[in-house]
């Protein structure tokens, strides 16, 4: 039997938000982005180049392709993004040696430097977020939140 438009007005309407995944993903998120990035700024690192970072700082040298595919920005925001960063002193852009028009994105000694000290940063504000959870409850929601991530990447394509 199909639905009435009525029917259907109300299945909109009895959807509050604490009964949205999407919402309550998107309220920790932006919790935990607030913290992050005024806990970060005393270092001169801004919530944008921080992506990049935690990006190179596990694969140093990708291309500026690969970066923006991994921290999941668009080529133009990465080249905007990248030239302030060289502009700070944390990375630097090299034109390939096969390919003159790629360009691969180094971290300087002065990012390299910061990893262990940010990465601290974030594991504290990681740690100050789940307090009073359960380790088991945890594992749980990341098991949780990797399935829906790829149950909607699945979707997308």
């Amino acid at each position: 039997m199909p639905i009435t438009s009525s029917q259907r007005a109300r299945r909109v309407a009895d959807f509050p938000p604490h009964l949205s995944s999407g919402y309550l993903v998107r309220d920790a998120h932006r919790a935990l982005q607030r913290l992050l990035e005024r806990r970060i700024a005393p270092y001169g690192i801004s919530r944008g180049q921080w992506y990049f970072l935690r990006v190179l700082w596990t694969t140093d040298g990708l291309s500026q392709r690969e970066l923006s595919a991994l921290v999941g920005m668009r080529e133009p925001t990465t080249v905007i993004a990248l030239r302030g960063m060289e502009r700070s002193g944390l990375v630097r852009r090299v034109r390939g040696d096969n390919d003159r028009r790629k360009m691969r994105v180094f971290l300087t000694t002065k990012a390299r430097r910061m990893r262990g000290e940010l990465l601290g940063v974030a594991r504290r504000i990681t740690e100050d977020a789940e307090q009073g959870v359960p380790a088991r409850d945890l594992a749980v929601l990341r098991r949780t939140l990797t399935q829906i991530t790829r149950n909607l990447d699945r979707i997308d394509r």
